[in-house]
């Protein structure tokens, strides 16, 4: 079922051309892709929510606007089932020279800007659960390594601390939001160097019966970004596993060699 929304999104040229104007520059508003497409607002409004439903786009809310990002797995789950199994050398070939050439694009515009790293997943877990587990200090402490310590109101500190008996911050911030069990907005920057900051956001949003935990790390250091995508996905790996079944991984992902 879930293929045959994916495939019924992709049928359409709009829609199509809708994700490779967020695969080029992810976070944008309805306004923004409105200038790309050649039709009413309300129209492409409706294309954006068959895209959503086939969790071929994710989204955030900021205030009033509504920033759209390119959701991949999907596209990964098919290209899996339906073209590696048929052309696999030939075409590891052919991706090995589009993915040299798209990194090289997508670090060259890295290196002059302030990027976002947008991360999705469902968890099988009450939204308050999902909260508790990225709040509480022990619970944290089991599945991320570092324990995130505060009281979690806005204006407050919450620190990133190490798990090694010696309690070092490695990172360290301010409570931006704080809407329990939804959204968590903090700064986040080193601790010896608060002149860089960068924000995190966690929403959590009913997606049916299932939470949904999308994760919105912006301005990002260029340098940065690669860390960021390696480890975000790692980390809430570790979160998904440890909420579901009450352990986390039998060893942590950022550890392990690529």
């Amino acid at each position: 079922m879930e293929a045959d929304r994916v495939f019924k999104a992709l049928a359409d040229g709009t829609r199509r051309d809708l994700l490779d104007q967020l695969r080029r520059h992810g976070g944008q508003t309805l306004a923004e892709l409105s200038g790309h497409v050649a039709m009413a607002r309300q129209s492409l409004s409706q294309h954006l929510d068959v895209l959503e439903a086939a969790n071929l786009i994710s989204t955030v809310r900021r205030g009033r606007a509504k920033f759209h990002y390119l959701n991949t797995v999907p596209l990964h789950e098919i290209q899996l089932r339906w073209i590696n199994n048929f052309e696999q050398p030939r075409l590891r070939s052919l991706d090995t020279l589009k993915r040299h050439a798209e990194e090289t694009t997508t670090m060259n515009q890295i290196a002059t800007e302030r990027p976002t790293y947008v991360y999705v997943t469902y968890i099988n877990a009450a939204p308050d659960i999902v909260w508790i587990a990225l709040t509480d200090a022990a619970m944290t402490a089991s599945y991320w390594g570092h324990a995130n310590v505060s009281d979690w109101h806005v204006g407050s500190r919450w620190e990133h601390r190490r798990c090694d008996g010696t309690n070092i911050a490695d990172v360290i911030g301010v409570v931006l939001e704080s809407h329990r069990p939804h959204r968590l907005v903090t700064t986040w920057s080193e601790p010896d160097n608060d002149t860089v900051i960068e924000t995190v956001t966690f929403d959590i949003v009913p997606f049916g019966e299932i939470p949904r935990l999308t994760v919105t790390h912006e301005e990002l250091v260029p340098d940065d970004y690669a860390a960021a995508a390696k480890g975000w996905p790692a980390v809430l790996a570790n979160l998904k596993t440890f909420i579901e079944t009450g352990n986390p991984l039998p060893r942590n992902p950022w550890e392990m060699p690529a």
